[in-house]
């Protein structure tokens, strides 16, 4: 190196920033175990037994409610209010923060906090929300520990209707915050914010086409764009975009016509310029802006010189107050396509009225034309849409009833049961969409009910797959799925083909008629019966290791269950029961990862669980692939010794499976897929199956593998947290 060019620097240049290649840079392909690990205790500044729980309880609610009323029309110089009231602003921050959720793999919405960090809090779509929460800073700074960012995002938005005359549903605390950025969210291939509805759609003209797990149309964007189909107005067109879209957040038609009219009843779009001068967003802003971005260079800037979706104008006469002003707008005239001062096409009436008209937002007597998206034209236009809008518009309460229990919904979907909950204004009534589960016995003869079932002639693999298979549909991204509710003997579960129907209908005819005697849940029944294999497993490899049991589980109802939601809880693959459903574009190994993320497992978990899994026999199927053991049925740590045991060579032979063979004579010893070498390919998993493949660790590998097993069967037990 020119030492006088690198100035002497005490460090390697770009060392310290993304912009230095990391090893996925240099190696693409590699398995990137980074999101095992996204939200490591190492980034969390609170102490190590920080209960956000029990912080919860110290909170003065009341307070806390009042200072976010007082704040609604506390307008500041620095970024002025709307009319006066930062309604508007703060119920598209929250809008903005839950709305990103999608039913496909459960992640995005605003149930952690996630909206602070990059990409979101640099998206496109969410200009000027920086502003909104620095707004709220000084609430957050005042109450600190006792409620989360990720609570009093979507708190602000609830305070904002209730401050404008409407009455929520409820709302519920629980909300934990993140410290980093979500990085297992996958928003789309495009290299350019805003990129064409082309590159995520096989066929534009046919939204369900849209590509798995995504909802919104374009990169940056929450749902649709608001100017049409690629910017194009069309409202027929972009209601076919919009019914696809609320459909991949688990919203039918008459909530998607609720949420777009309750959404747009209040606050304005923001366009009063040019918008191709704005700086930078806030994650590429320079450092003495402070985290803010997209600063405006001419005039203010702010109040009405603001720029964030480029449209400009208010959708009703009174845009701070609830009332039925969005639909009499939208009906009571005819609308033309222009353009807003910034560029953008928005919809504004042919004619119409000065006292019609909403106020500008600063001297407040200027009357200004409203305006409508294409969107909410698409509520005019469509046939459905239009139907379930006029009834709306005859009929105000039924239209608030609808709007506030969508609204709850969208912004307490990602929080998964009821027994997340908590504070003073969660509702009541149990909702489908909330997997409502009833309690389950928890005093009872444990040690009776698992010599039964060990009695009962099950195999091992039956025992151990069909518990592995009821709790494995866990997410941690919206906390659904998993054992509890014993949802897998139901449509659509009990015929997933990943759930081996005969093989498990025959595993609950018995497993049924015992938890009947014992008067338990089918859920505990289950569980408890693969806790009884896998004890049985330990024994055959010479140990006597009980597995921990947690009672208490219930059993839901067809009727408690809302099939079609649970549609995307299928699982396409399972690595851990070394099965594949079809070749996908992604790998095995991928697939695998991805599964583990969303169970809340480690990388460590993960390589525990699949060599545990594969001696006891529990692949899908019966197949022989992976099963590197001539003991199976016990929890040896055989899968690891094999595997690394430099005796044996490894060759691909057809269809993606491998055969491992002896070095010395060439004979075929076991099969394998990808699911199992990937644990002596990829460097890291190698350094964690070398540890269990240690003579000094038999004993470890079991008791980590009893570990792991009991958090996944545990994971959706949050009365027990």
């Amino acid at each position: 190196m020119n030492s006088s060019k690198q100035g002497k620097c005490p460090v390697m240049h770009g060392g310290n920033t993304i912009t230095e290649k990391s090893v996925t840079d240099w190696w693409p392909n590699t398995l990137n175990l980074d999101i095992l690990h996204q939200h490591d205790t190492k980034t969390n500044p609170l102490e190590k037994d920080f209960n956000y729980r029990e912080e919860l309880k110290k909170l003065d609610v009341e307070a806390l409610k009042k200072d976010l009323h007082d704040l609604m029309t506390d307008s500041q110089d620095w970024w002025p209010a709307d009319w006066g009231h930062y309604g508007g602003l703060m119920i598209r921050m929250a809008w903005h923060a839950a709305g990103s959720y999608r039913i496909a793999d459960g992640r995005g919405g605003g149930g952690t906090g996630n909206q602070r960090f990059a990409p979101l809090n640099s998206w496109p779509d969410n200009v000027s929300l920086d502003k909104a929460r620095r707004l709220l800073w000084p609430i957050k700074k005042k109450y600190g520990n006792k409620v989360s960012w990720a609570d009093l995002i979507i708190l602000a938005g609830n305070i904002a209707y209730e401050s404008m005359g409407f009455k929520t549903f409820g709302f519920a605390f629980g909300r934990e915050d993140i410290w980093g950025p979500e990085k297992d969210t996958y928003w789309g291939a495009e290299k350019e914010w805003l990129a064409p509805s082309d590159n995520r759609y096989e066929d534009v003209s046919k939204p369900s086409t849209m590509e798995n797990p995504l909802a919104a149309v374009q990169m940056g964007l929450i749902y649709v764009n608001p100017e049409g189909v690629n910017g194009n107005p069309d409202p027929m067109k972009t209601a076919a975009q919009v019914r696809e879209t609320f459909k991949r957040m688990a919203m039918n038609d008459e909530e998607t016509v609720a949420l777009t009219a309750g959404g747009h009843t209040v606050g304005k779009t923001h366009g009063n310029g040019d918008a191709s001068i704005l700086g930078p967003a806030p994650e590429a802003a320079p450092v003495e802006e402070q985290g803010f971005g997209w600063s405006n260079p001419t005039r203010t800037g702010k109040g009405r010189d603001t720029v964030t979706s480029g449209l400009e104008g208010a959708w009703t006469k009174h845009p701070t107050k609830w009332d039925n002003g969005y639909f009499e707008m939208l009906f009571n005239h005819e609308w033309e396509s222009r353009k807003s001062p910034a560029g953008a096409w928005q919809w504004e009436p042919v004619s119409i009225n000065k006292e019609d008209m909403p106020v500008d937002v600063e001297d407040m007597k200027t009357p200004q034309n409203p305006i409508m998206t294409d969107a909410d034209m698409a509520m005019k236009v469509d046939p459905t849409y239009r139907e379930i809008s006029l009834k709306f518009k005859n009929d105000f309460e039924a239209f608030s009833d609808a709007f506030a229990r969508a609204w709850f919904k969208l912004t307490h979907r990602d929080m998964g049961p009821k027994d997340r909950y908590y504070g003073p204004d969660v509702p009541q009534e149990d909702l489908i969409w909330q997997d409502p589960i009833p309690k389950g016995k928890k005093d009872y003869n444990v040690e009776a009910v698992k010599a039964k079932i060990a009695a009962s002639g099950l195999s091992i693999a039956d025992m151990v797959s069909t518990a592995w298979d009821s709790a494995r549909t866990f997410r941690g991204s919206d906390y659904r799925g998993g054992a509890n509710g014993a949802r897998i003997r139901l449509a659509p579960q009990k015929d997933w083909e990943g759930n081996e129907p005969k093989r498990l209908a025959h595993v609950l005819s018995v497993l049924e008629p015992i938890a009947a005697e014992f008067g338990i849940s089918i859920a505990d029944t289950i569980v408890l019966a693969g806790n009884v294999g896998l004890e049985k497993a330990i024994q055959n490899a010479g140990m006597n290791i009980k597995v921990p049991f947690a009672p208490g589980r219930g059993d839901a109802t067809a009727d408690m269950t809302d099939a079609e939601s649970f549609e995307p809880l299928e699982p396409l693959a399972d690595g851990y029961r070394n099965w594949l459903k079809k070749d996908y574009v992604v790998t095995p190994e991928e697939l695998m990862l991805d599964r583990t993320q969303l169970m809340g497992l480690t990388a460590p978990e993960m390589t525990v669980l699949v060599g545990g899994m594969r001696v006891m026999g529990t692949n899908h199927g019966g197949t022989k692939h992976g099963v590197l053991t001539n003991n199976e049925g016990a929890l040896t740590n055989d899968f690891f010794v094999n595997l690394t045991d430099m005796a044996n060579y490894w060759k691909p032979t057809q269809n993606g499976i491998y055969e491992i063979c002896d070095r010395k004579t060439g004979k075929a010893k076991w099969t394998a897929t990808r699911m199992d070498l990937v644990f002596g390919s990829n460097s890291i998993l190698r350094a964690y199956a070398e540890v269990y493949a240690q003579d000094d660790n038999k004993e470890k590998f079991v008791k980590d593998f009893v570990n792991a097993w009991v958090k996944v069967m545990n994971a959706d037990r949050f009365d027990l947290a």
